[in-house]
C-alpha cells in the first residue's frame, strides 16, 4: 500500500491543491456576486454554468488524451484554468462569469479524466478501492481547507481569485515531474437513458434528482449564506459543513449498504436529508443549528451518490457497467444544471429560505419514488448485491466506471470465497 501511495501521492497532492483552488472559486463567486449586486436567479445561471461545461468535456477529454497524451492535456487545462480564475475578477458582469464558469468546467472535467486514468492505471486490482477512498478523502479535503481560505482576505478584491490562481498553478508542478507513462483513456460508449431506466428506475430518477440536490448545495450554498446574512466566517464554516458531513458518513452509509436493502437506506437518508432542510429553514440565521442542518444535509447527499450507483450495478451485468457509467453520470450532470436554476429562482421570488424548501421537496422527491420502487420488485439477496465504493459526486465516466469495475472484483472475490466455505464480509 505505502509503495503505491508513493507512485500517486503527487497525483493525491495536486488533485487536493486543485480541489481547494476549485472550492475557494466557487464560494467566492457567490459572496463576490452579492457585493457586485447579483441577483439570485443570475447567480444560479453562473452555478449551472460549470456542469454545462463539465459534462462536455467528459465527452471530450478522452479524445483529447488519445491524440496529444495525458501530460500535454493535464499541463493545458490546468493552465487554462488558472488563467480562467484570474479573469472572474476583471469583469464582474453575469454574462461573462457564465462563460467563465462553462470554459472552467470543460477544463475542471480534463484535469479530472487525466487524474482519474493515471489514478486507475497505478492502482493494482486488490488496493484499488483503498486508493479511490484516499483519490475521494484528498478531493473532500481540499473542498473544506477552501472554505477556510474565504477568511484571510478581502472578497471585494482580486487576491482571493489570484490566491485560487496560484493553487491550481502549483497543483500541476509536481503532478507533471512525478508523471509515469500511462495509456490513452478509454471509456465505453455510454448506455442509452432508456436502457438505463429500464434497468433501474430508481437509479435513473434517484441520481437525476441528487443531481440537483449537490449542484444546489455546493452552488447556491454560498449565495444562501449571504442573503440569510451570515458572515464571511459563518459562510465558509457553512459550505465546509456540508462538505465534512459528505465525508464523514460515507463509511457508515457504505457499511450499511451492504446490509441491508438498499431502497430502504435510500429511503431513510432522502427523509434525513428532509429533517435536515426542515431544520436548517427553522434556524433562520443561527450559526450552530444551521451548521447541523448543513452538515447532516451534505452527509446524505454525497454518499447517496455512491449508494444510487451501487444499486443500479444490483440489476446490472458485469459487462453492462462500463457502459452504464456514462448516462449514470450525464443523466447527474442533467440534475446538476437545472438544479441551480431552480433554487436560485425560487430565491429570488420567494426569499433566501426557500433554498431549504427547494432542497427538502428534491430529497422528499427521492424518499417518495424509493418507498413505491419498492412495491415493484422484490431487492436482491444480500450475498448478490454489488459491494459500495465510494465515488465523488460530479466524478467523470472513468471514477465511475473504475469504482464499478472494483465492485465487481470485490464482488467475484466474494463469490470465490463463499465457494470455499468461507466469508470476507466483515
Amino acid at each position: 500500500m505505502l509503495l503505491v501511495l508513493g507512485r500517486v501521492w503527487a497525483l493525491l497532492f495536486g488533485m487536493t491543491l486543485i480541489m481547494t483552488g476549485n472550492g475557494l472559486h466557487a464560494t467566492l463567486l457567490a459572496v463576490r456576486g452579492g457585493i457586485e449586486g447579483f441577483s439570485s436567479a443570475e447567480l444560479s445561471v453562473v452555478m449551472s454554468a460549470y456542469f454545462v461545461g463539465f459534462l462536455s468535456g467528459a465527452r471530450m477529454a478522452p479524445r483529447l488524451i488519445r491524440r496529444v497524451g495525458h501530460v500535454r492535456v493535464f499541463a493545458a487545462f490546468a493552465s487554462f484554468m488558472s488563467a480562467t480564475l484570474i479573469a472572474f475578477p476583471l469583469v464582474a458582469e453575469p454574462w461573462a462569469w457564465v462563460l467563465l464558469r462553462v470554459l472552467f468546467g470543460f477544463f475542471m472535467s480534463g484535469v479530472y479524466v487525466t487524474a482519474e486514468s493515471w489514478l486507475n492505471n497505478d492502482s493494482p486490482n486488490d488496493l484499488r478501492g483503498k486508493i479511490l477512498s484516499a483519490y475521494m478523502l484528498a478531493q473532500m479535503a481540499g473542498m473544506v481547507a477552501a472554505q477556510w481560505l474565504l477568511t484571510t482576505a478581502d472578497t471585494a478584491g482580486a487576491t482571493l481569485f489570484i490566491l485560487a490562481s496560484i493553487l491550481v498553478s502549483l497543483s500541476f508542478g509536481p503532478i507533471l515531474l512525478a508523471a509515469t507513462a500511462t495509456p490513452a483513456a478509454e471509456t465505453s460508449k455510454p448506455m442509452s437513458l432508456r436502457q438505463l431506466y429500464e434497468n433501474s428506475p430508481l437509479g435513473t430518477i434517484g441520481l437525476f434528482l441528487l443531481g440537483g440536490v449537490f449542484a444546489a448545495q455546493a452552488g447556491m450554498g454560498a449565495v444562501y449564506g449571504t442573503q440569510a446574512g451570515l458572515s464571511e466566517t459563518g459562510i465558509a464554516l457553512f459550505v465546509a459543513a456540508m462538505f465534512l458531513g459528505g465525508l464523514v458518513l460515507q463509511f457508515p452509509v457504505g457499511w450499511a449498504s451492504d446490509r441491508m436493502d438498499r431502497r430502504l437506506l435510500i429511503l431513510l437518508l432522502a427523509a434525513l436529508g428532509v429533517a435536515a432542510c426542515g431544520l436548517g429553514f427553522f434556524a433562520g440565521a443561527t450559526l450552530v443549528p444551521l451548521l447541523v442542518a448543513a452538515f447532516a444535509m451534505g452527509g446524505v447527499a454525497s454518499p447517496l451518490y455512491s449508494l444510487l450507483i451501487a444499486y443500479t450495478n444490483d440489476y446490472l451485468d458485469a459487462d453492462d457497467m462500463p457502459a452504464a457509467s456514462g448516462g449514470l453520470v450525464f443523466i447527474y450532470g442533467l440534475g446538476a444544471i437545472f438544479g441551480p436554476l431552480v433554487i436560485g429562482g425560487a430565491m429570488d421570488r420567494a426569499g433566501a429560505q426557500s433554498f431549504w424548501l427547494v432542497l427538502a421537496l428534491l430529497f422528499a422527491m427521492v424518499a417518495s419514488y424509493a418507498l413505491w420502487r419498492m412495491a415493484q420488485r422484490p431487492t436482491p439477496p444480500v450475498e448478490e448485491m454489488a459491494p459500495y465504493v465510494g465515488v465523488m459526486p460530479a466524478s467523470t465516466p472513468l471514477a465511475v466506471e473504475t469504482a464499478q469495475a472494483w465492485s465487481n472484483e470485490l464482488q467475484e472475490r466474494d463469490e470465490a470465497d463463499g465457494a470455499d466455505g468461507t466469508d470476507t464480509r466483515d
